[in-house]
């Protein structure tokens, strides 16, 4: 009898800024329970993974114990696969190296992956979700920040050091570019996050005379999904900002096809789900853009993955392949 049927689930563990989302999943990829907690509760962090553990064992505990569990995965800002650890992330409470996975793995006695946030959902969407089959494809993923999950020949890129995939550091505008929350300037993520859709509605609204619904909003208060919102209402300031936005994103893809020459790249996080509005002018032009023997090659898509399961299925993707302690 094989491992997968005596050990039939994995735990996926999501560790934001705010909020610490974890799941127990199943080999089709349902989560069969969940639960999370407040990430900046605790300055320590072997507090901090006391609280996630007391929250998470009576899961464990009602779906047969600990002997039921194949592996824990997480996914973290900054969190380094080769060495289970989380180094130097800005929006957590704990500074430098946090040896996270050992910590767990001492705690519950179940093998424990980590890997950065990004990496990890371009791990769920390979075994769960739109990426299903494909060997080489890039994850992009547009929240707060822009985040990058290349996978090669069916392997995650993870670099010398474990950090590869940085794409939203790439720089867009060179010399004149904004400042970037990194500390450079013009780096896409400055651009195409759900932060820099927001930056641009400022910059649009000052730049501009004409009428739109956004300027009913406190100019620091507006959000991307206030854009969205006027756009669906034919706002046309509204959607010139998604142009912008989407022209930027789609120039950018168009490089990173040169490098790895994906089948597909997925976009994943709440703009993908703004529809034409931004996936219009990301194709247009990452198809203007593209070197000749790649256009119409790669495919542009959307996650399959719910946005609220997709961290967790990602985190607990990556605990399949782990061996028993």
């Amino acid at each position: 009898m094989n491992s997968n049927m005596e050990k039939p689930y994995v735990v996926g563990i999501d560790i934001g800024g705010t909020n610490t989302v974890f799941g127990i999943v199943d080999a089709r990829g349902s989560i069969i329970a969940n639960g999370s907690i407040k990430t900046q509760t605790h300055e320590a962090v072997e507090d901090y993974v006391d609280e996630v553990c007391k929250n998470l064992l009576p899961l464990i505990i009602d779906h047969g114990g600990v002997e039921k569990i194949k592996g824990i995965g997480i996914g973290a800002p900054n969190g380094n696969y080769y060495s289970g650890t989380i180094e130097y992330a800005p929006n957590l409470p704990w500074k430098g190296v946090i040896h996270l996975a050992s910590l767990f793995e001492e705690r519950l006695g179940i093998p424990t992956a980590l890997t950065n946030d990004a990496n990890a959902a371009a791990v769920g969407e390979m075994t769960y979700g739109a990426a299903r089959g494909m060997k080489d494809f890039i994850m992009i993923t547009l929240g707060t920040g822009v985040g990058s999950g290349i996978v090669i020949n069916g392997q995650v890129v993870y670099g010398h050091d474990g950090f590869a995939g940085e794409l939203g550091h790439v720089i867009v505008r060179r010399g004149t570019g904004r400042l970037c929350g990194c500390g450079r300037h013009g780096c896409l993520e400055a651009y195409c996050s759900a932060t820099g859709v927001a930056r641009s509605a400022r910059e649009f609204l000052s730049a501009k005379t004409e009428d739109s619904l956004l300027r009913e909003i406190p100019a620091e208060e507006i959000t991307s999904k206030d854009v969205y919102d006027a756009a669906v209402k034919g706002d046309v300031l509204a959607q010139e900002i998604f142009e912008f936005t989407g022209t930027l994103l789609g120039e950018a893809l168009a490089d990173f096809i040169a490098f790895s020459s994906p089948e597909a790249i997925v976009l994943f996080g709440g703009l993908a789900k703004s529809g034409d509005y931004i996936m219009k002018p990301i194709h247009k032009a990452m198809e203007d853009n593209v070197l000749t023997i790649f256009k119409g090659k790669t495919k542009l898509l959307v996650s399959e993955l719910k946005d609220a399961d997709a961290a967790v299925l990602g985190a607990s993707a990556l605990a399949w392949e782990l061996k028993d302690l």
